[in-house]
C-alpha cells in the first residue's frame, strides 16, 4: 500500500471512530504537515466517503469545520443479557441509540440456546425498524466477568454452563461482522459516562430539567444494582478494567451484618446475598410475601409496603458500606447508582446516607451521589460506543459492471 493510500485508510479509521472529527484533529493524531491531510480531506470529499458540515468550537483561531464518514445505511445491533431478561437494541454508525425492546429469556438454558434467540430478536427489531439496513456490527453486554477484548467468560459464577464460553467468536461466526463483548456494568458505564458528558438525548429525556447545572461526571463509580451487583470505575473519561479486563466485582464483596448467607459464589457473606434483587425477592418469598423476582420487588416498593421498604434500604445501606472503602480510597467526583434497584428512591437515598456517615467529609463535600440517568439503556448505548471505535464502517465500494 503506497504511502497516499496508508494515510487514507488512517484518516478513514480515526473519523470512523470518533477520534477525528476536524482537519486540525487528523494533523494532531497523524502528525502531518496541515497541507498533506487538506488534500487527503479534499480527495475523500470529492469522493462522497466523507461529509463536511457545520463548525466546531474555536481553540484561539478560526472555527474548524466537522468531518464525519457518510453513512451508508448500516446499523449495530446490541444486547444486554440478564439473569431472566434480554434487552437488545439498534445503535447508528455514530454510537446513538436508534430503538431497545425486551424480552424473558433464562440465562440457564446456555449459550446456544440464548443466542438463538438473540438471533431473532436482532432480525426482528432490524426488520421493525430498520430494514434493509446493513448490519455493520454486532454487540453484547453479559452479567459476568468477561475477558476483554477477547470476549471470553471467567467463571462467572450465576451463569451456569458459560464458564470460559468464547462469545466473541460465536458472535462473529454467526453474525459475519465484527463482534465485540464486554461485562455489563462496565458497558452501562461507558453508556452512563457519555450520556452525562455530553448531554445526550438520555440525559436531556430523563431529569435534566430537574438538574440543569449538572456537571461533566469527572471520575466515577458506577454500581450496576439489579438482580446481582456490579461495578466500574471510570477516570480520566476512560474504563479501569484491571490487569484481565476482570475489574469491579462488587457483588462478591464480604460485608458485616450478611448473616453469613451462602452466595452463588460458594462462598458467604457476599454483597450480593444482602444487597441485590435476588437477594430481595428471595428474603421477601422466605417472609411469605407474594414476591418472586425483582420487578415484584420494586412494585411492592413502589406501593410502600413497609416490610419491603424496610428491606430495601437495609439493603441499600449496606451497598453504602461496602462503597465507603472506594470512595475514601479513589476520591471520585461521582457516584451512580443504576441497574433496576436506581428506579427505587429509598435504595438510592439510603446508599448515599451511608456514604456521608461512613466518609470522610472532605471527600463528600463535592460528591455527586445520584442514580443513573441513563435508565436500562445504558449498556446498550455503551456498546454503541465501544462498537464506533472498533468496526469498519467505511462504506461498502460500488460494484463495478
Amino acid at each position: 500500500m503506497s504511502d497516499a493510500a496508508n494515510l487514507r485508510e488512517q484518516a478513514l479509521g480515526l473519523l470512523a471512530s470518533g477520534k477525528a472529527v476536524s482537519r486540525a484533529d487528523l494533523v494532531e493524531i497523524l502528525q502531518v504537515a496541515p497541507s498533506t491531510v487538506s488534500s487527503v480531506v479534499r480527495r475523500l470529499l470529492e469522493e462522497g466517503t466523507i461529509l463536511e458540515e457545520g463548525v466546531g468550537a474555536s481553540t484561539g483561531g478560526r472555527r474548524p469545520r466537522i468531518l464525519r464518514l457518510r453513512e451508508d445505511g448500516g446499523v449495530f445491533a446490541v444486547a444486554e443479557l440478564g439473569a431472566r431478561h434480554a434487552r437488545v437494541g439498534l445503535c447508528s454508525p455514530s454510537g446513538d441509540l436508534l430503538t431497545a425492546e425486551e424480552f424473558a429469556v433464562d440465562i440457564g438454558a446456555g449459550p446456544k440456546a440464548i443466542f438463538d434467540e438473540i438471533g431473532a430478536a436482532f432480525d426482528g427489531v432490524r426488520a421493525a425498524h430498520a430494514p434493509g439496513r446493513r448490519l455493520l456490527a454486532v454487540g453484547m453486554a453479559l452479567p459476568g466477568p468477561v475477558d476483554f477484548p477477547h470476549g471470553r467468560l471467567v467463571g462467572p459464577a450465576r451463569m451456569p454452563g458459560w464458564s470460559g464460553y468464547d462469545v466473541q467468536s460465536d458472535l462473529r461466526d454467526r453474525f459475519q461482522v465484527t463482534a465485540v463483548v464486554d461485562n455489563d456494568a462496565k458497558a452501562a458505564a461507558i453508556g452512563e459516562h457519555v450520556t452525562r458528558r455530553d448531554s445526550g438525548e438520555h440525559a436531556a429525556r430523563r431529569d435534566q430539567a430537574e438538574h440543569p447545572n449538572r456537571r461533566d461526571p469527572g471520575d466515577m463509580i458506577y454500581v450496576k444494582a439489579g438482580s446481582g451487583i456490579g461495578g466500574c470505575l471510570v477516570s480520566g473519561s476512560r474504563i479501569y478494567r484491571g490487569g484481565r479486563g476482570l475489574s469491579g466485582d462488587l457483588t462478591h464483596v464480604r460485608v458485616a451484618d450478611s448473616g453469613e448467607r451462602e452466595c452463588s459464589c460458594g462462598g458467604s457473606g457476599c454483597l450480593e446475598t444482602v444487597a441485590s434483587g435476588a437477594a430481595l425477592a428471595r428474603e421477601l418469598a422466605g417472609r411469605g410475601l407474594p414476591v418472586s423476582d425483582i420487578r415484584d420487588v420494586i412494585a411492592a416498593t413502589v406501593n410502600a409496603d413497609p416490610a419491603v421498604v424496610t428491606l430495601v434500604r437495609q439493603a441499600g445501606r449496606l451497598l453504602g458500606v461496602a462503597l465507603s472503602g472506594l470512595v475514601n480510597f479513589l476520591n471520585p467526583d461521582s457516584v451512580v447508582i443504576g441497574g433496576a434497584l436506581s428506579s427505587l428512591d429509598v435504595y438510592v437515598a439510603a446508599v448515599k446516607g451511608m456514604l456521608y456517615e461512613r466518609c470522610l467529609p472532605p471527600l463528600t463535600q463535592s460528591l455527586s451521589i445520584e442514580a443513573s440517568i441513563a435508565g436500562p439503556d445504558a449498556a446498550l448505548i455503551g456498546l454503541g460506543r465501544l462498537l464506533r471505535e472498533t468496526a469498519d464502517l467505511r462504506p461498502v465500494p460500488e460494484s463495478s459492471s
